[in-house]
């Protein structure tokens, strides 16, 4: 039996769907889940979630801070939910926009190498460009 996986945001699900493995990175390190998982709740950290599809395929979303939940199996299902302030599928992420943001946070961080929200921008930008090349 597949997992049945919600990737949730504020604004929307920004996807939903069966998956063989969902690989997340928490704040203890990355941990996947497969069918008859016990339930977890964990921390996320801005880094790429990677959903491995049935067919083979692979869904890659950048996600910045959020949680993970999984759910005990029900009728032979085991849930995993992603919620994120910020999900981001691969394929739509602008990726002249994400390398911009790089340069401008890594810009800001040579003239400060204190600067937190410059951290931060440097960090999103970056995941978002590892999340499209992971997908490509």
């Amino acid at each position: 039996m597949p997992l049945l996986v919600e990737l949730v945001s504020p604004e929307r699900i920004a996807w939903e769907g069966e998956a063989r493995m969902v690989i997340c990175r928490t704040g203890t390190g990355d941990v996947a889940f497969l069918p008859g998982h016990i339930p977890f709740i964990g921390t996320l950290t801005t880094h790429p979630v990677r959903v491995l599809l049935e067919d083979g395929g692979e869904q890659v979303i950048a996600v910045h801070h959020g949680f993970v939940e999984v759910s005990p199996p029900e009728d032979g299902f085991t849930r995993v939910t992603v919620l994120s302030d910020v999900a981001e599928l691969a394929d739509t992420i602008d990726v002249d926009r994400a390398r911009a943001a790089k340069e401008r946070a890594e810009s800001a961080l040579a003239a400060d190498a204190d600067d937190v929200e410059a951290a931060a921008a440097l960090r999103r930008a970056e995941v978002r460009l590892a999340a499209v090349d992971a997908a490509a």
